[in-house]
């Protein structure tokens, strides 16, 4: 029996961690959906300051960051104007109609979860996680009209 122990517990640690890290990215990807939501609507729509797709970026990424609790996660935010993407790709014969709403922008909310524990070694040989688990949120928002959400 002991035997039977000494050989089922590290598997049981294994399971456990495995079931811990997958929990509790569950519970950090629905806190990043609805904050992100929210912080885009309040922050991403009209920044403080200038009125720039830069400003807004970073005034976004900084709530973000202060709104995902704990060690392991970073936050990334990327947006990009539609209006523009769209007016790249047309043809000539399109040029002719003009956008409903020429102001969209989607911003692309990025969470990447290092597992725990991180550790790198162990008695000279490497045992950390090379993974990082990474969750998107993309949200379309009219930046100069407060509330309209794609």
């Amino acid at each position: 029996m002991v035997v039977e122990f000494a050989v089922m517990v590290p598997v049981a640690i294994a399971v456990g961690l495995v079931a811990f890290n997958l929990a509790r990215f569950t519970w950090l990807c629905a806190a990043f959906d609805r904050a992100s939501l929210d912080i885009v609507v309040a922050h991403g729509v009209s920044p403080e300051g200038e009125q720039r797709l830069g400003v807004a970026t970073q005034q976004v990424k900084s709530a973000l960051e202060e709104a995902m609790p704990g060690s392991g996660v970073e936050v990334g935010v990327e947006a990009e104007d539609l209006s523009q993407a769209a007016a790249g790709g047309q043809s000539s014969a399109s040029t002719l109609s003009f956008p409903i709403s020429p102001l969209l922008t989607r911003f692309r909310c990025t969470l990447r979860y290092q597992p725990w524990p991180a550790i790198d070694g162990f008695a000279g040989v490497r045992i950390g996680t090379p993974l990082a688990l990474e969750h998107q949120r993309s949200i379309v928002v009219d930046r100069f009209r407060p509330g309209v959400v794609v």
